[in-house]
């Protein structure tokens, strides 16, 4: 369980502060699927940034499974469980997938077990296993690949930045397709993704939406998701927002 208690986050821009995140507080149980939305720059990346580490917040505490993370360093928290995909996934020049797999499980498996990771994302297992993480991947490809090393890795949290950024339409479909697998067969663990795509806020479970850095809507998918898209045809999420 991930408990976020009053968190702030203030940046020095010039002399001038800002406060991005402004006294956030939630929840996210055990075998929950949660989506953050909201407009474009009202905090939903920054947020997932310091739930991982990589930003340091300015007050407040992070709570993993009763375990005060606040002031544990990225590396600390991807040991105690938390796996991060960005909104650009990384590419390794050199390095093939079977071995990004490998590092990412933490132990010496062979490639049968590989395989099944990519499996699992809908990807051909041996089509993929021996190309390398470069330019020769798309977008969609290096998403899904992202997310097998996310299952290898058995995160606790897995936390996903706007995984719809730069992928075609084709590929998007897919991720949903990922994402609805790992909502039906997760297990003592929660998935978190940041979003602004009404299919992806379709899947959760619960819904926390942010603007201007504060919370303005939480609660059940079904109570919240309604008042984003109105009762007439859908549109993004986000429209409603704003």
């Amino acid at each position: 369980m991930l408990e976020v208690k009053n968190l702030s986050f203030v940046v020095n821009a010039d002399g001038v502060e800002k406060q991005i995140i402004k006294n956030v507080s939630f929840t996210i149980e055990k075998e929950k699927l949660v989506c953050i939305t909201g407009p474009n720059g009202g905090g939903k990346s920054t947020l997932a940034r310091l739930i991982a580490g990589i930003e340091k917040p300015t007050s407040g505490k992070i709570i993993l499974n009763g375990v005060d993370i606040t002031d544990k360093t990225i590396t600390e928290r991807a040991k105690l469980g938390i796996g991060f995909a960005f909104q650009q996934p990384v590419r390794f020049k050199g390095l093939q997938v079977f071995d990004l797999i490998k590092l990412a499980k933490g132990d010496d498996i062979n490639v049968a077990k590989a395989c099944e990771y990519l499996s699992a994302v809908g990807l051909c297992a041996r089509d993929y296993i021996d190309r390398e993480v470069n330019n020769s991947l798309s977008g969609g490809e290096l998403k899904r690949i992202e997310i097998a090393t996310l299952l290898a890795k058995g995160s606790i949290l897995s936390i996903f930045d706007e995984p719809e950024a730069g992928i075609d339409l084709w590929s998007f479909q897919n991720l949903i397709q990922v994402f609805k697998n790992m909502r039906s067969n997760i297990k003592d663990s929660s998935i978190l993704i940041i979003s602004h795509q009404e299919r992806i806020l379709n899947i959760a479970d619960e819904l926390i939406v942010i603007r201007d850095g504060e919370i303005v809507e939480l609660g059940k998918r079904d109570t919240v998701l309604p008042k984003l898209i109105g009762a007439s045809a859908p549109v993004n999420a986000c429209s409603k927002l704003v």
